[in-house]
């Protein structure tokens, strides 16, 4: 029966989902639900986006498993990202009039900076749309007593969040993330509150975790500790910055107040929401000791079946209805984000430079087919990683902070940055990066650092040994409501007048 009463809430996320794609008229519509969304709508994408599955099943147990120190990429990084976002970018974004972010890296450079970056930013995507598609196998497959396997499960979750997502865009998700956010909010909390009960009370799991000294933040070791605890810090605070799926959040509010307010709010929104799943998890410990066993698995993703199997083993029927119905909106939301993202992107940045008299409505079809190709290989992603899926999201970001986030903040806040110093700043942070992994994986300095500080070197090096860069040509950005550049008509022709005869 719990089986059936997923599926159907799946089915009405979908009929939604197809629902709001009646709005989608044009390219802009499809990637930025026209500029239109209210602050609340806009919080609820920011809040259901952010808050995946590895939010309620991998961080909750990583911090059951390792404490504070454990997460301190998510919740603290991920949080401060959008914070970080609201204050220092969205302004910068919203006020360019660009389609996807890849725009800003061929205005601000050159065409050539444009497609390296967005081919960096879509190649991110693919952790952490299949840290999603893992979640929703998963949970199919804990749900089906086994029946459904987990690939079996990756494939059913994965043609779903494809069937709306491919019509509606990002009405789509707008719409089914703000009824998806009611849903993670109730369903959790009620959750929290059952688990709480059984473990003797808030009190007692908060004195347990203590106790444990899973409340201990900062490291206690070496110099390599501290580096390795500060880079997966950075990785999301900063390393996510550069990422499409953001910029939509913050260019798809109706205007630029909304896109700063909507970004703050979602980041307390999301911060705070956190600690309820991991809450959850700590207090699952408790009730059920013999869980700690999973964190000795062989298979790394065996302990994000902490929450699942305390629901199934422990809970009424009516209660496992909230927490997987919870579940599975955090995994849609946040999925059906994932795969839009790279989708526009790759369209729009990548192959559009080679094929530029598209029609609008030929942009928008060659959106939905690389959207349905890039979920095949997020798909394939899933199915042959092994990683959970905190470390499938931290692995993402590290393409983008090596390669994307220096060209970025230096384009706005620089006004010496220049070509030489962007293309520099993506070669050397990507071949830094690469090279350290593969020569001192383990060494002090962690290569994702390694590849910021070559990135900022780079840009320093072209930027002084090339000369003044000459003024950006965003200075002057077309007003918000402005069409995009595949909506533009053609440039008018004068009309000639017509030639006097003489009789």
């Amino acid at each position: 029966m719990l089986i059936a009463f997923v599926l159907l809430y799946l089915a009405l996320t979908v009929a939604i989902g197809i629902w709001a794609a009646r709005r989608v008229k044009n390219s802009r519509d499809f990637l930025l639900a026209g500029r239109s969304l209210p602050l609340y709508m806009n919080v609820a994408t920011v809040f259901a986006t952010w808050l995946g599955a590895e939010t309620v099943l991998s961080v909750s147990a990583t911090f059951a498993r390792d404490g504070l120190g454990g997460i301190v990429a998510d919740p603290f990084g991920a949080s401060f990202c959008l914070v970080f976002v609201a204050l220092f970018f969205a302004r910068a974004f919203y006020r360019m009039d660009l389609l996807t972010i890849g725009d800003f890296y061929r205005k601000r450079y050159n065409k050539p900076v444009e497609v390296a970056t967005s081919v960096a930013i879509t190649l991110s995507y693919l952790g952490w749309t299949s840290a999603q598609l893992t979640a929703l196998g998963l949970m199919f497959s804990v749900l089906s007593g086994g029946a459904i396997s987990l690939t079996e499960g990756i494939l059913i979750g994965g043609a779903s969040v494809l069937c709306y997502t491919i019509l509606g865009g990002m009405w789509s998700i707008a719409m089914t993330d703000l009824f998806q956010s009611v849903v993670i909010v109730i369903g959790l909390c009620t959750i929290a509150f059952l688990v709480s009960d059984m473990a003797g009370g808030p009190a007692a799991v908060v004195a347990a975790a203590a106790e444990a000294g899973k409340f201990d933040f900062w490291p206690k070791g070496d110099a390599k500790e501290w580096f390795a605890f500060v880079t997966a810090f950075l990785i999301l605070s900063i390393g996510a910055v550069p990422q499409q799926d953001i910029f939509q959040r913050v260019t798809s509010a109706r205007n630029e107040q909304t896109a700063v307010r909507g970004s703050l709010i979602g980041a307390a929104l999301y911060f705070c929401f956190a600690f309820v799943p991991i809450f959850v998890a700590y207090a699952a410990l408790i009730v059920d000791p013999s869980m700690a066993q999973l964190f000795a698995a062989e298979d790394a993703r065996e302990v994000q079946r902490i929450l699942p199997d305390l629901i199934l083993g422990r809970m009424p029927v009516w209660a496992q209805v909230l927490f997987f119905g919870a579940l599975l909106s955090a995994i849609l939301s946040t999925a059906s984000a994932a795969l839009l993202a790279p989708a526009s992107l790759f369209t729009e940045n990548v192959i559009r430079p080679f094929a530029p008299r598209l029609s609008d409505s030929q942009f928008l079809l060659l959106v939905r087919v690389v959207l349905a190709t890039f979920a095949l290989g997020a798909l394939a992603f899933a199915i042959n990683s092994r990683s959970t899926m905190y470390e499938m999201v931290q692995n993402a970001y590290g393409v983008t902070m090596v390669s994307c986030l220096v060209p970025l903040a230096a384009g706005i806040y620089w006004k010496r940055a220049n070509v030489p110093g962007a293309v520099l700043a993506v070669t050397l942070g990507l071949a830094a990066w690469g090279v350290a992994t593969w020569l001192a994986a383990d060494a002090m300095l962690p290569p994702v650092l390694v590849g910021l500080l070559a990135s900022t070197f780079g840009m320093l090096v072209g930027a002084y040994g090339a000369g003044p860069a000459p003024a950006p040509t965003y200075a002057r950005a077309p007003h918000a409501g402005a069409p995009h550049r595949a909506e533009r008509p053609a440039p008018r022709t004068r009309k000639q007048a017509p030639r006097r005869t003489h009789n």
